[in-house]
């Protein structure tokens, strides 16, 4: 076991020191704009928008290992307090402007079974007042998972576009237990995207498909309406129908054939015995002329189209960080204890790709291993305790009963 754990620690190292080496020095894989691992001292690089909120409403943010992590040296941030706001911002190395692809990409771990909580990164422009970012500043782009009972579970996926927050038309998916998990949003110079969970993808498709960036090509004629004599009943009741003789006397309800008079029923007292009624069979509600096909039917009218003038192409529409300057955290969690890590923004799909191959991909399933140990263990001690509190229950009801 030492030796597993020995062997363990010496790969970490290795796989820690050729990170270190790639970002300090940039393999051609890419660029690197921004990488926070939080295993130094983090308040040097971030700000805490203290004018945002008071001091009272904002959650203290702790580096921490976690509870589960496998390697002592790893750090992440981890919210710590129930039911506040949590605001973290800081400057990207250098600004910056697609001119290619674009690759947001972060870890993310709820320590704690979620109720409500936002674990979301913003990409923001050069025009932030740094203590006072907050949920309504505006930003380029919002990225992240966001849980909040049985109805909300999804993956942000937001642009800003013409001073509005375009949400993704799709419902991403998200992950929703306690161990770490990888997202990366990768935004292409052809006009594509993709989202990635853990290195799967869980989304891909067309932006202009699927954001309301230009709205629709075509739209109504405003200046044609429908012809007033358009006829578009295609059935009519069929004027030839006659209600037959005698339909209106047949009642809804009727005495029951089946009933019988109850042999102690004394009528002297109660009065003369009369079957409960139920309803009649041949009774078919208030009657209506049989439908029949309308002769002078036209069909349904289809509003004519125009192109519509609001709309205009974007040839630069892949451009969704535009001097992007910054990057934030600014979340409500009811539920704490959400650890960030590895925040990276880059132009290269696999330079993102191999801090993960390098990283979490080295220690994921020793991760779950230990996470499933601690659940085993709780759960026995759990049961432990429950059983010793029926045992002293069982003594007091005893008790009681003598």
């Amino acid at each position: 076991e030492n030796i597993t754990f020995a062997l363990f620690s010496i790969q970490k190292i290795m796989s820690t020191l050729f990170l270190c080496f790639s970002l300090i020095f940039n393999s051609c894989l890419g660029k690197i704009y921004f990488y926070e691992n939080f295993d130094g001292e983090y308040l040097q690089r971030w700000t805490i928008p203290k004018k945002w909120k008071s001091e009272s409403e904002l959650g203290k943010w702790a580096q921490t290992k976690g509870k589960w992590s496998v390697d002592e040296k790893n750090f992440g941030l981890q919210t710590t307090e129930r039911s506040k706001f949590y605001g973290l911002i800081a400057k990207l190395d250098e600004p910056f402007t697609q001119t290619g692809d674009l690759v947001l990409q972060f870890a993310v771990k709820n320590e704690n079974v979620i109720e409500c909580a936002g674990a979301y990164i913003k990409l923001l422009g050069d025009d932030v007042d740094m203590e006072s970012f907050g949920g309504d500043t505006k930003y380029q782009i919002m990225f992240g998972p966001d849980i909040c009972g049985s109805s909300k579970k999804i993956t942000h996926v937001i642009f800003n576009y013409n001073d509005k927050n375009l949400e993704n038309k799709s419902k991403i998916k998200v992950e929703n237990d306690q161990l770490t998990h990888i997202y990366t949003l990768h935004v292409m110079k052809d006009g594509t995207y993709e989202v990635y969970i853990d290195l799967i993808s869980v989304k891909k498709g067309n932006l202009e498909k699927d954001y309301d960036f230009f709205g629709p090509k075509m739209i109504p004629d405003p200046n044609v309406t429908k012809p007033l004599d358009w006829v578009d009943e295609k059935f009519i009741p069929d004027p030839e129908a006659v209600k037959p003789e005698g339909y209106d006397d047949i009642p809804r309800e009727v005495p029951d054939p089946d009933a019988e008079k109850p042999e102690e029923w004394d009528e002297d007292e109660e009065g003369e015995w009369e079957p409960p009624r139920i309803a009649n069979p041949a009774y078919l509600g208030p009657w209506k002329a049989p439908m029949i096909k309308n002769p002078e039917y036209k069909g349904e009218w289809i509003h004519p189209q125009i192109s519509n003038p609001d709309y205009k192409e974007d040839p630069n529409l892949f451009k969704r960080c535009n001097n992007c300057t910054h990057i934030g955290i600014e979340i409500w969690q009811v539920t704490s204890g959400t650890i960030f890590d590895d925040i990276m923004v880059t132009d290269s799909l696999e330079e993102a790709q191999e801090v993960v191959e390098k990283g979490w991909a080295s220690w994921k399933d020793l991760e779950k291993e230990k996470f499933n140990e601690l659940k085993e263990a709780e759960n026995l001690k759990t049961d432990k305790n429950l059983e010793g509190v029926e045992e002293e229950y069982s003594k007091d009801w005893a008790h009681e009963e003598l």
